[in-house]
């Protein structure tokens, strides 16, 4: 048998040595309870387990679109992994819960389809940020609109409760939607919502785009399941600890209130390119 030239062998090394390191900034990470994860398309969960992620994050929606033989190939994929699908994100594409035209009845139908394919997936949290679900039409009343998504989470988090998962609400900057931009905003909701099920998220890169004082984790401490994070400049896969100024007061807080959950990379990058270096700038700012 000819065996493998010393290049072939050179790289065999290199990957494994690139895997491991990715996998110990994971594992390391997972010493505070804290879960990484990465946001992608459901073709991507492959590479999220190869490079050392401890879970993977698709979006419901694109789960909900499956045809059920591609749909129990994927589960098949996932069941047989290391890893599992911890939280979904896009969970809603083109049904409303704001407006006129909003149809509660046909939104708490898809969401009970998709969160049983999400929860046999390995779902805990379903994050509700789907811009184009809540937008408030022009000149359609607000309170109206704040009424139509409190009767809606209370009803998505019923569904919720029956799949044993939460409903986090994502404030998103106010260039993807027009209402819920601010982590005090979701937080207001998940007191008038009180529901034990409707929780709350922070992506970084929606409150710093936002400008909003991270103190917002702190005081919702109590109400935070999930977390997403960027790089605000470019919305990247983050790498250095310099690359934005509140990084580290962000990580100190958490820290402080030992938060435990999954964060989740949602951002411009590839794993190729960026997965090693995002771990090990996490098992940086989380030491």
């Amino acid at each position: 048998m000819k065996s493998p030239s010393r290049r072939t062998v050179l790289l065999s090394a290199g990957a494994a040595t690139l895997s491991a390191l990715a996998k110990t900034g994971a594992a390391l990470a997972k010493t505070r309870g804290i879960e990484l994860g990465v946001c992608g398309a459901p073709d991507s969960f492959a590479k999220a387990e190869h490079y050392g992620f401890d879970y993977f994050e698709p979006g419901g929606a694109a789960i909900a679109a499956m045809t059920d033989s591609a749909f129990a190939s994927f589960r098949e994929q996932v069941l047989a992994s290391r890893i599992r699908c911890r939280s979904f994100n896009s969970l809603i594409r083109t049904l409303r819960v704001v407006g006129d035209d909003a149809n509660l009845d046909a939104v708490s139908a898809y969401l009970d389809s998709t969160l049983d394919r999400c929860r046999t997936l390995g779902a805990r949290v379903a994050v509700w940020g789907s811009a184009s679900s809540r937008q408030v039409p022009p000149g359609y009343s607000r309170e109206v609109a704040w009424n139509q998504i409190k009767t809606f989470l209370a009803r998505a988090g019923d569904i919720a409760k029956a799949k044993q998962m939460v409903i986090g609400i994502e404030p998103q900057r106010k260039q993807e939607s027009n209402i819920i931009n601010t982590g005090a905003e979701a937080l207001r909701l998940v007191s008038e919502v009180n529901h034990p099920q409707v929780k709350m998220i922070i992506d970084y890169y929606h409150l710093r785009v936002e400008q909003e004082d991270p103190e917002i984790v702190l005081k919702a401490r109590n109400e935070i399941v999930h977390l997403h994070f960027a790089n605000p400049n470019g919305r990247l896969w983050p790498k250095l600890a310099d690359e934005d100024a509140e990084y580290d007061r962000f990580f100190s807080i958490l820290k402080q209130i030992n938060y435990t959950g999954g964060l989740s990379i949602e951002g411009n990058g590839t794993f190729e390119n960026d997965a090693a270096a995002s771990l090990a700038f996490f098992r940086g700012e989380l030491k």
